[in-house]
């Protein structure tokens, strides 16, 4: 059950019989009878019954309630020189701070027995543990001083009250912190029963701490040591957070087997998958539960709000590091010179620990800050990026008179791990496999002749083992008589070793000796020391505890926000190592892993980049679509591509011909049919320019460059690469027209001028529709792509460059999922078509098209094709040149300039010219009419 924190339960108890409401009501509170004598108590004896049960203790005046989880006066006490009500007054205020402690003392106890589940709230419980102990310290000295008879003080109430005031305080303002930290469903149910998410745990007690700390931080005066208490326990419930954050950021290790952390591995998806950036760690939801005391409810990701701003930083640096583990252990190695002459600065790969001074832990470095912000108003961020490893910066500083608190603290963190002491025969000061040895350095050091029989070398060699009884049940009694009664068939009998397995052991020998010196000794300590302090220079051990212990006890002289702690003692460190981490990846894609070299490749396939790396390919693809023939044989395209490929001078841009493969889309095309089937059909081509919609080029781009270049960014390729082909099929068509033209330059047909000029204007609609691609397509959005990879900073940001650079060329190529760019393109895609349609009726007009009706019909088909013409270039230059989309889109005025040929549709001021219309085309060579005679 939920307990009430304050003054309510908190009461002195007076009897409540009818005899003493009688007397009272009689004597208006005023006692008229002698009380019992065995109830009457004296001052001294109040106040160490007060400092007892303010120790958790309860005693002969005060007992503890276990229903209402409170302290009680027993009934009925009084002292005779004080009434009733003063005795009330002075000792509830005892009561309430007493019954808050005890609280948090059941409250602790009951973490222990499922916090082993809960990292963080169990870091929280001891933080709270350490400051009832100091809080509780108070109450002991003052029982020590009335153990002392000849101290000459003479405690009273009053006196208890001044000396015990701020015990009082921090005693209610520890359980209300208690109470709004920890979710209220942990309180509501039973030790056994509590099912709450470690994530919701950690980050509802890390948050209220945080807010809690924010607006303590602002009230000054009296609420100083409320701001220390909780400081204290905010970052001593952090630390479990900042060791699982250390872990990850720098070994790339996912080390939460408790599920705090607010992300979480996906156990399905393998790191040499293409999927691993996105889906291989996911930020973790929070559930919408009720986890405060009242019952609010809440949603969103578990992420500790002062670390939400880099929270996808941290994944992104994981992650990173797991990649480039991962090719380490593979010894992925690939040349390192790069094609396209972008490469990043070569840096050395045996760089110097990214830790701070190359040992110090996240949690370390958040600490040892702390303390110099706090305490000496130091931002030491760049003194611990400039101190050396060998300390000796560290020692001049001190030596100087400047030790500040830091500085001490700094010291004696790295002295253990990165200056070993002597000891005789080479007994070093740090034993990471044996900490004792550590901790009992100077004893050993001081007892050199005990080393023989505490060395495990002593008792290397076995003493004799007689194993005849053992013998004799295996191989009974007969058979040891075949033998020739041998006896004492151990070590003494003779299994003597050669010489090669005597060195053997001797080396085995020495091994263990050195890594387990002394292996039984034991180091002597107190109950109630820390564990961190037995095992020093550990990870995140000593360092931790003693800068609790001074936090409790040092005098801070303002109050600091908590964001700025955050700020200058952990987010700088973290973006460090983010950095650190991102430069890495960088250098490893941009060196070893040659990522520029693939997506120039991606772009010579997929834009058509390359000058004669699928010519052959589009020729022969394009020749038999004109035709009529098969053409969408998977296994054919296939044979036809990879001999494009070896018949190109490019060829060498591929590391092996088939890791490029084409196929078919198995689509029902009844409405693409249906669509083509409107349109007259000429000669063989009955095709529309949609047609090779159906083709699919696939890649497979290299581990770990498939991170970046995905399934979805090839998709995206191959619709950019669908609307190239329209162009260059467009493009091919009409340059065979063009040549027809100039075969058939000495039989001028009819109608010659008006063919020639809709030959002119698609002509020049596709050619500068096909330079405007290769200008802004191919050309200006790779220099933009290579910009924004020399800037980039992480795998994220590389991944979103190259996201904008796929996106860039979706809309230069009018693909992009957008009403506008919709439009612009049904447009275009006609005007190619109308290309194709054109081709066909030339086709027809030179193949046969000789009877009055074909030509009427082909005719007929050329005043459409123009009429449609002139309404698309209309519709097109009213869009494209509409200011808003211009200035939305730079290249969409390239593009107007490109086809308004010379302002030939429209003027320079904007104004859309009149566009000649097919019915002065259809006259265009005819003799004008006779105008008639006036007589």
């Amino acid at each position: 059950m939920t307990y009430p924190l304050v003054q309510e339960v908190h009461k002195f108890d007076v009897a409540d019989s009818f005899i003493t409401k009688l007397k009272l009501s009689i004597s208006n509170g005023l006692p008229n009878s002698i009380p019992l004598s065995s109830l009457k108590t004296d001052e001294h004896d109040l106040v160490r019954g007060i400092v007892q049960m303010l120790q958790g203790l309860p005693n002969t005046l005060f007992y503890w309630d276990v229903e209402l989880q409170c302290f009680h006066a027993r009934p009925g006490i009084y002292a005779s020189h004080l009434s009733q009500t003063s005795l009330k007054r002075l000792v509830n205020p005892f009561l309430l701070a007493s019954s808050c402690l005890k609280r948090v003392e059941i409250f602790i106890a009951k973490v222990q027995c499922v916090g082993q589940r809960y990292p963080t709230l169990c870091a929280f419980a001891n933080s709270v543990d350490s400051w009832l102990k100091r809080l509780r310290s108070n109450a002991i000295k003052e029982e020590e001083l009335l153990l002392k008879p000849d101290n000459g003080k003479t405690t009273t109430l009053l006196g208890l009250i001044n000396s015990l005031s701020r015990v009082c305080a921090g005693a209610e303002h520890l359980c209300q912190i208690i109470y709004e930290a920890v979710p209220g469903v942990f309180f509501n149910s039973g030790t056994t029963t509590v099912t709450i998410l470690a994530s919701e745990v950690a980050v509802h007690i890390l948050n209220h701490l945080f807010n809690k700390l924010s607006d303590v931080c602002l009230v000054q005066g009296c609420q100083g040591n409320l701001y220390q208490m909780l400081l204290f326990l905010f970052v001593g419930t952090l630390l479990p957070y900042l060791q699982g954050l250390d872990s990850w950021l720098y070994d790339g290790i996912l080390n939460d087997p408790f599920e705090e952390m607010f992300f979480y591995g996906n156990s399905s998806v393998t790191i040499d998958q293409p999927s691993f950036w996105e889906t291989s760690y996911l930020l973790r939801s929070k559930p919408r539960s009720s986890v405060s005391q009242g019952g609010s409810a809440f949603s969103g990701t578990t992420c500790p709000q002062f670390l939400a701003t880099m929270s996808k930083a941290i994944m992104s640096a994981g992650k990173s590091l797991q990649l480039v583990h991962h090719a380490r252990d593979q010894s992925f190695v690939t040349s390192c010179t790069s094609k396209t002459g972008i490469t990043c600065n070569r840096q050395d790969n045996k760089s110097k620990s990214a830790r701070i001074m190359g040992i110090l832990t996240l949690a370390e470095v958040f600490l040892i800050s702390l303390v110099g912000l706090s305490n000496d108003r130091d931002h030491i961020f760049e003194n611990l990026i400039k101190y050396p490893i060998d300390n000796q910066s560290l020692e001049m500083d001190n030596e100087e008179g400047n030790s500040k608190a830091w500085l001490i603290f700094l010291s004696d963190a790295i002295e253990g791990r990165n200056k070993n002491r002597s000891f005789g025969s080479g007994l070093d000061s740090f034993y990471a496999c044996n900490p004792a040895v550590t901790v009992c350095g100077e004893m050993l050091e001081k007892n050199k002749s005990s080393w023989e029989e505490l060395n495990i070398s002593g008792s290397f060699y076995l003493p004799p083992l007689n194993d005849d009884i053992l013998r004799k049940a295996v191989f009974g009694e007969t058979h040891l008589d075949e033998l020739g009664g041998i006896e004492g068939t151990d070590y003494r009998f003779g299994f003597r070793l050669g010489e090669v397995e005597r060195l053997r052991l001797e080396e085995d020998k020495r091994a263990l000796e050195s890594l387990c010196s002394f292996p039984t000794i034991l180091p002597s300590f107190p109950e109630t020391k820390p564990l961190s302090d037995i095992l020093p220079f550990q990870k995140d051990s000593t360092l931790s505890s003693r800068v609790l212990k001074f936090i409790q006890s040092m005098k801070l002289k303002e109050s600091i926000d908590p964001a700025i702690i955050i700020q200058e003692c952990l987010s700088v460190y973290i973006k460090r190592q983010v950095d650190h981490v991102g430069k890495s990846i960088l250098h490893k894609l941009m060196g070893e892993w040659r990522l520029m070299d693939e997506l120039f490749l991606l772009r010579s396939i997929y834009l058509l980049g390359s000058g004669d790396l699928l010519q052959q390919f589009l020729v022969v693809i394009f020749n038999r679509l004109d035709k009529g023939d098969s053409w969408d044989d998977d296994f054919e395209l296939n044979t036809i591509l990879q001999d494009s490929i070896r018949n190109s001078a490019d060829r060498t841009l591929l590391s092996a011909p088939d890791s490029l493969t084409i196929s078919v889309l198995k689509e029902n095309a009844t409405a693409e049919t249906m669509k083509e089937s409107t349109q007259p059909n000429f000669g063989n081509h009955n095709l529309g320019i949609d047609t090779l919609d159906k083709l699919c080029f696939s890649y497979k781009v290299s581990w770990p460059l498939d991170l970046i270049a995905n399934v979805e960014a090839l998709k995206k390729y191959n619709q950019v690469m669908g609307f190239l082909l329209k162009v260059k099929r467009a493009k091919f068509l009409l340059d065979k027209t063009r040549k027809w033209r100039w075969k058939d330059r000495d039989c001028t047909p009819q109608n010659y001028k008006k063919h020639l000029l809709i030959e002119q204007k698609l002509l020049h609609f596709v050619d500068s529709f096909h330079q405007y691609v290769m200008d802004r397509v191919y050309h200006s959005a790779w220099t933009e792509l290579c910009s924004g990879m020399e800037l980039a900073g992480s795998l994220d940001e590389v991944i979103d460059v190259h996201e904008t650079y796929l996106s860039s060329i979706q809309r230069q190529c009018f693909v992009a999922s957008d009403k506008l760019w919709a439009l612009v393109a049904s447009r275009v895609k006609t005007v190619l078509g109308l290309a194709l349609d054109f081709y066909n009726v030339k086709q027809t007009l030179r193949t046969g098209g000789t009877s009055p009706a074909i030509k009427a019909r082909c005719e007929t088909e050329i005043n459409r094709i123009a009429k449609q013409f002139d309404d698309c270039v209309a519709f097109l230059l009213r869009i494209l040149s509409f200011k808003l989309n211009v200035s939305h889109f730079p290249h969409l005025a390239d593009l107007v300039t490109r086809i308004n040929y010379n302002y030939f549709y429209m003027s320079d001021s904007g104004n859309l010219l009149t566009v000649p219309r097919y019915e002065s085309i259809v006259n265009l060579g005819k003799p004008p009419a006779s105008r008639p005679n006036p007589n």
